[in-house]
């Protein structure tokens, strides 16, 4: 279901414009890692996914989408799981954990909200990677946020940056909040650079 859904959007996708794809070669060839990717739109999620094609990703999404039935069954198959936003607890990492100590991706959008402003990350990337000792891939994207967009055929844009791993020699707090501040960063270059060659 998975693949035939990608390659389908793919395709669809394909008719609004090609994407543009920068250091894909960035991304680990084994193991489990972290996907964090800029987000402004339901758009970005499609094209992260189809760019990272034939990998897999396990998107960690609201909860509020797997209350519907068909929704619910539709998100599932697709390899998205639910989280609490409001409430976090334990229970948020769990399904992360297990999928990424298989050697799966996980992908995360950490500023937990779409928005075009410069927000404050929040911690769930990195509290993901450091307890599952992966590392974190940052990933911005440029292009077309929502359908008005697609239609004015927008040129889209993804850039992979080099995996940010959690300093071991420091306190596990620190090191996770130098991890935390060096995604920030790494992502706000990111995508400054995207605009930069637009």
């Amino acid at each position: 279901m998975y693949y035939f859904a990608a390659y389908v959007l793919k395709i669809v996708l394909s008719i609004f414009g090609r994407i543009k794809i920068y250091h894909k070669e960035n991304l680990p060839q084994s193991g489990g890692y972290v996907i964090a990717c800029t987000h402004t739109g339901w758009v970005d999620i499609l094209w992260l996914g189809v760019s990272v094609l034939p990998t897999k990703i396990h998107y960690m999404a609201k909860k509020e989408l797997f209350q519907a039935g068909l929704l619910n069954w539709l998100m599932r198959k697709l390899n998205a799981f639910p989280v609490d936003r409001e409430n976090p607890g334990p229970s948020s990492i769990k399904i992360p954990r297990r999928l990424l100590a298989e050697g799966e991706v996980v992908g995360i959008f950490p500023s937990g909200t779409r928005t075009s402003d410069e927000v404050p990350l929040k911690r769930g990337a990195v509290t993901i990677a450091s307890h599952s000792k992966v590392p974190i891939v940052p990933v911005a994207y440029v292009g077309p946020n929502n359908f008005k967009d697609l239609f004015k055929r927008k040129k889209p844009s993804i850039i992979f940056g080099e995996p940010i791993f959690l300093d071991t020699g420091l306190p596990k707090k620190v090191a996770s909040e130098a991890m935390m501040h060096q995604l920030n960063d790494e992502l706000n270059k990111l995508k400054q650079g995207l605009y930069g060659s637009r």
